[in-house]
């Protein structure tokens, strides 16, 4: 009998160590995304990573996996549902499925540029934006600046006319294959991954990117020209599965709330900068030519695509559309 009680105490001791090692092991954070470390996305994941892992240390570990490493832009939503990964950063054309009000960011020539964009963004209505999704288990944990996007074809796009008939690579978004559309070109839709060899092999004739992404994929060596359009911003919403996030103790999660406000702050910083040294080293590379539109040239692109905006009002909301335009107007 005694034999007995104390095996049992040996296994209850046993499993009270183990129980106590288990309750030490750090949370484990996925970050998974699909361009290159250099990017402003890239920057970011691996500042994030930083910055917990010297103020959380022991508590929580971060694993970023970049350049479509660990899953590709079709799979990682996905992903984040099943709980395989806890943290993503998809572009905002991304979430039409989840909450058709997100289609704003793709509306062609809303924002005059970047600062009005970040006005919008951390405006009420903004802000709103990404808790607009957790009825979906989806939970908006701040914007990422990627940058303002330029046309690149194979031929000079100077007027709305020159695109007509091309081929253009697009996410998977209604706004974008419209956008296209009204310029009389063909959207396709293709993931970031293949869009090299889409360009280079010719299933696709032109794009829509910054210049990070246009350097760091080095999309330039396939691609003749860049006419630099500004047309419209591609930007991240960093996301992560409400239940996890909500299931967190409440001083990890309010630490890393803090870390990825500071470090949206610097993505969106050296966005710019970073798109501006790309620039110039495809400038120097000298295998495309970069072209600047007039502001008569960049009216006519505007006027070509703004029936996009009519076309998704009702969806998105015509009183949103007009909170974007008034971030337009400097503060």
């Amino acid at each position: 009998m005694f034999k007995m009680t104390a095996k049992a105490l040996a296994c209850a001791l046993s499993l009270s160590i183990a129980g106590l090692a288990q309750a030490a092991d750090p949370i484990v954070i996925k970050f998974s995304h699909v361009v290159a470390e250099h990017t402003p996305k890239g920057q970011g994941a691996m500042l994030f990573k930083k910055l917990v892992e010297e103020r959380l240390p022991g508590k929580v570990s971060v694993q970023v996996y970049p350049n479509s490493s660990l899953f590709g832009d079709g799979k990682e939503m996905e992903a984040l549902l099943l709980g395989d990964v806890q943290l993503i950063a998809p572009s905002l054309a991304k979430f039409e499925h989840y909450t058709k009000q997100i289609q704003l960011f793709d509306l062609p020539f809303l924002f005059d540029d970047i600062h009005a964009v970040d006005r919008f963004q951390q405006s009420p209505e903004g802000q709103a934006l990404l808790k607009s999704m957790e009825d979906k288990g989806i939970t908006g944990l701040g914007y990422w600046h990627n940058g303002m996007k330029q046309l690149s074809a194979n031929k000079k796009l100077v007027e709305p006319k020159d695109a007509r008939g091309l081929k253009f690579r697009v996410q998977a978004s209604a706004v974008l294959d419209e956008q296209f559309k009204a310029l009389r070109a063909a959207p396709r839709k293709m993931s970031f991954a293949e869009v090299y060899q889409g360009l280079q092999t010719g299933v696709v004739n032109g794009a829509e990117n910054p210049y990070s992404n246009i350097y760091s994929q080095k999309m330039h060596e396939v691609q003749k020209f860049i006419t630099e359009t500004d047309h419209g911003v591609l930007d991240y919403m960093v996301i992560t599965n409400t239940k996890f996030w909500n299931g967190l103790p409440n001083d990890i999660r309010t630490e890393l709330e803090a870390i990825l406000a500071e470090v949206s702050v610097e993505v969106n910083k050296q966005a710019e900068s970073l798109n501006q040294n790309d620039k110039k080293r495809i400038l120097e590379a000298g295998t495309t030519e970069i072209l600047t539109l007039t502001p008569e040239q960049r009216s006519q692109w505007r006027e070509a695509m703004r029936p996009v905006w009519k076309k998704f009002e009702d969806e998105i909301g015509a009183d949103l559309i007009k909170a974007a335009e008034r971030a337009n107007e400097a503060n």
